[in-house]
């Protein structure tokens, strides 16, 4: 990832991505440009190499926090960060917060994936409910924050398929695209109806809101 002098940013009108992804950062930006028309996205990659926080929250948008406050205070910008993953209602909302190590490895998304066939081999169709949730959190330097959170519904499918995507993007079908997984979308298609788009579109609102 580019390296970026932090010395050349205007602290006025930059917010740091707390991400390594420059994907995310890209899709951060294209939604929250339009009601942060002066700002500059940038990674906290690009900015120096960070470690990453304990995310010890009980809660995606806790989570959401931690990781923003860490960029905040690593420097100094405002700073936006999400968390989400996946609740399956048949299994009490898990994989939930540890959607990304649920099997025991963090981003061991075949493992991950193994699991929840297990788990949901004998759950029938009309009990495989599902949904990915994502929670944003935009930290401005003084502290204060906003925050966004959105759905993504659907179900489990009983095996995977698709290519596209990551974690379990190959076993969600979304109630917005019958018939197809996650995994199956082109990324265009996917950033239209994502959880992550639904968080960030309720973000923007609310920066709309405390700027009127």
């Amino acid at each position: 990832m580019a390296h970026i002098d932090k010395a050349e940013l205007d602290p006025q009108k930059t917010v740091v991505v707390a991400t390594g992804n420059a994907h995310k950062v890209t899709e951060i930006e294209a939604i929250l440009a339009p009601v942060l028309s002066d700002v500059r996205f940038v990674a906290l990659g690009e900015l120096g190499d960070f470690p990453d926080p304990v995310e010890d929250g009980d809660t995606f948008v806790a989570n959401a926090l931690i990781k923003a406050r860490a960029a905040l205070e690593e420097t100094g910008l405002a700073a936006v960060a999400d968390d989400s993953g996946l609740v399956v209602d048949a299994l009490d909302g898990e994989p939930g917060i540890m959607s990304a190590r649920w099997a025991g490895v963090h981003g061991d998304d075949a493992r991950n994936n193994e699991k929840l066939m297990r788990l949901m081999a004998e759950v029938p169709e009309e009990k495989r409910t599902a949904r990915f949730h994502s929670s944003v959190v935009l930290v401005w330097p003084d502290g204060s924050y906003l925050t966004g959170e959105g759905n993504c519904e659907g179900r489990i499918g009983f095996e995977p398929k698709g290519t596209h995507g990551f974690g379990y993007d190959p076993l969600f079908l979304p109630d917005d695209t019958p018939g197809r997984t996650m995994a199956e979308l082109t990324p265009e298609e996917k950033n239209a109806i994502s959880h992550r788009f639904h968080a960030l579109q309720e973000l923007s609102k609310r920066i709309v809101e405390t700027r009127g």
